[in-house]
C-alpha cells in the first residue's frame, strides 16, 4: 500500500495492483452451454506446470489461471472477440469499481478474534475463563439436548472469498500494467485478484 496525494490536495491510502494483461479464451453462449459468459485466462506460466488440455483450450497459450464472467443482464458485452487482449487502458481514472480475492488465513482462532466475543469477567475466582465461549446452550433449552446449527464457536479463521465495493481508481499506469486503487484489499501481496467495473 501506498499513499496517493490528489491534485486538489487530499491523501488517500491506495493499494498498487499489478493488473496483467489477460485473453479472451472462450466465450459461452445460450445456444450452446446454457447461459451467456465470457472466460478470461492470465498469468503466462512455464509449460511444465500447466496440463495439456488448459494450453490446447488456450490455443496453445500457457495460462495459468481462468476466470468466468456471467453478465448481469444476460447479454454478452459488444466488441468482445475470442482472443482478444484486455489490459489495463479499459479502466479510467476516478471510475469505480469492487475487487474480489481470497482473503488471508489466519488459522484456527477462538471465539474473542473469530467472533468478537467478550470474554468471562476478570474478577476474583475466574482461573482460565478470560477468553472461552461460555455456555452453549445445548443441554435442556429449545435445541432439545444438541448443540443448534450456526453455533458461534472456535474454528478456522480467513481463507474467503471477500468482495469490497465502491473502490476508487485513482490512476491507470499502462507502462508498468499497474491499477492504484483506494483502500484496501483483501488478501496478501501476490494474491489474485478480480478487478470488476
Amino acid at each position: 500500500m501506498v499513499t496517493v496525494f490528489t491534485e486538489d490536495g487530499l491523501a488517500y491510502a491506495a493499494t498498487v495492483v499489478a493488473a496483467a494483461p489477460s485473453t479472451v479464451t472462450q466465450i459461452k453462449t445460450t445456444e450452446k452451454e446454457g447461459y451467456n459468459a465470457v472466460q478470461i485466462g492470465a498469468f503466462e506460466g512455464k509449460e511444465k506446470h500447466v496440463n495439456k488440455a488448459q494450453i490446447g483450450h488456450a490455443k496453445g497459450k500457457i495460462l495459468k489461471h481462468f476466470v468466468e464472467h456471467r453478465q448481469r443482464d444476460g447479454k454478452l458485452p459488444e466488441g468482445v472477440e475470442l482472443g482478444a487482449t484486455i489490459d489495463v487502458s479499459v479502466f479510467t481514472a476516478g471510475e469505480k469499481v469492487q475487487v474480489s480475492a481470497i482473503s488471508k488465513g489466519r488459522g484456527f482462532q477462538g471465539v474473542v478474534k473469530r467472533h468478537g466475543f467478550h470474554g468471562g469477567p476478570r474478577s476474583h475466582g475466574q482461573k482460565h475463563s478470560e477468553r472461552s465461549p461460555g455456555s452453549i446452550g445445548g443441554s435442556g433449552g429449545r435445541a432439545g439436548g444438541r448443540v443448534a446449527k450456526g453455533m458461534k464457536m472456535a474454528g478456522r479463521m480467513g481463507q474467503d472469498r471477500v468482495t469490497v465495493r465502491n473502490l476508487k481508481v485513482l490512476q491507470v499506469i499502462p507502462e508498468t500494467n499497474e491499477l492504484v486503487i483506494a483502500g484496501a484489499i483483501p488478501g496478501r501481496r501476490g494474491t489474485v485478484v478480480e478487478v470488476r467495473g
